[in-house]
């Protein structure tokens, strides 16, 4: 089960991803990752930067990660899909 701090990027529209990030923030993480694969990684660059710009000016990217995942396409066939990990890291949550 994937931690409560990652939104993975799909094929929905950007902002409903930006939502999750200020949302995972606004409920007290001070650490959101935000993970896609093969055509989603604009879209997940466009949502770590949108959020950080207009939304959470505080917030900083911590890493960014690169890396190749190998999938199943049918039973005997297999192929490599890029993947890329955002972490965003904000201020301690106020009390």
């Amino acid at each position: 089960m994937p931690p409560d701090n990652t939104v993975f990027i799909g094929k929905k529209p950007t902002m409903n991803y930006v939502l999750a990030v200020v949302t995972q923030f606004n409920n007290g993480n001070q650490r959101v990752n935000v993970k896609a694969r093969g055509r989603a990684i604009s879209r997940a660059v466009d949502v770590a930067l949108i959020a950080q710009r207009r939304f959470l000016p505080q917030v900083e990217i911590e890493d960014i990660r690169l890396m190749t995942e190998e999938v199943s396409v049918s039973d005997d066939e297999r192929t490599n899909v890029s993947s890329i990990e955002i972490v965003l890291f904000g201020p301690e949550p106020e009390a």
